[in-house]
């Protein structure tokens, strides 16, 4: 034990002497600067989000102002620009103070980076900007992308971060998306199918209904036509099958289909109109 740590005196010395004062001071001075830049680079871009966060809430008082979807995007989209700035300039100065790396040596390796694996990068931003150009999808957007529904969180330079119904967050780059379907522009359809009993009067469940669905439009400001009740759309052993249709605003389609099955439930059950249930007749012998 007693050799071991003569030893490691030894080794610390020899290292303390390799390392004047003049290189012990060059380090600590280097570090320092590192830390400070890092720090710099971190407050930058807390500041600059908070900046865009203000503008993109601003500016729905401008003449010429955005509907929500596209500022949200348009601020995901500003504040990817500036992570990745800030990171670039930051590199390149951290670079330039450590190694001496000027701007020409500093772009000569870029250039270098590009040709042997920045290719998807560059593939991705480009990819990127027709997207936003295009309008294909917005922050928000319910969208089909790669076999993968989701709601668009946001849309970077290199990549879309889009989060299914199950709580999964799927980051997709940009490069890589040939095919999108967006489920959010324009008005959506909704069906809903209600089964009575073979013995009930169609005729008096088809008017309750009706009542329900006049009254739940004029409730519901998101519903743009109907519902209306299309008709009998299915004979069964048990049952008679009636549907109600509509249309409504994008993304409320699930809630207003829930509330109006709820009500017609409802309405139902207070006319005394049964549902088909599962019946066994019993013949009895002479």
């Amino acid at each position: 034990m007693k050799n071991n740590i003569y030893l490691f005196n030894i080794q610390w010395h020899k290292l303390l002497d390799y390392i004047d004062d003049e290189k012990l001071y060059k380090i600590l001075y280097n570090t320092i600067r590192v830390v400070i830049i890092l720090i710099l680079m971190y407050i930058i871009i807390k500041v600059g989000n908070k900046v865009i966060n203000r503008f993109v809430e601003k500016q729905s008082e401008m003449k010429f102002s955005l509907d929500e979807r596209k500022s949200k995007t348009l601020g995901a989209v500003l504040k990817s620009i500036l992570k990745y700035s800030v990171y670039f300039f930051g590199i390149f100065i951290i670079m330039e103070m450590l190694f001496g790396i000027q701007g020409l040596t500093f772009a000569s390796i870029g250039g270098v980076a590009i040709g042997f694996g920045a290719q998807n990068i560059v593939k991705d931003i480009i990819n990127g900007f027709f997207i936003l150009f295009e309008d294909q999808y917005a922050v928000g957007d319910y969208v089909t992308i790669q076999d993968k529904n989701g709601i668009v969180e946001s849309i970077e330079l290199r990549i879309t971060r889009m989060r299914d119904f199950n709580g999964d967050l799927h980051i997709i780059p940009n490069g890589s998306i040939r095919e999108v379907t967006n489920h959010s522009r324009g008005n959506r359809g909704i069906s809903v199918d209600v089964d009575i009993a073979n013995d009930e009067n169609v005729d008096k469940a088809i008017l309750a209904i009706k009542e329900v669905c006049n009254k739940f439009k004029d409730e519901n400001e998101n519903i743009v036509d109907g519902p209306n009740v299309s008709g009998i759309v299915q004979l069964k052993e048990t049952g008679t099958t009636i549907r109600i249709v509509g249309k409504v605003k994008p993304m409320t389609q699930w809630d207003i289909e829930m509330e109006l099955r709820k009500r017609i439930k409802d309405v139902l059950d207070k006319e005394n109109i049964s549902r088909p249930y599962p019946r066994i007749r019993i013949l009895k012998e002479e």
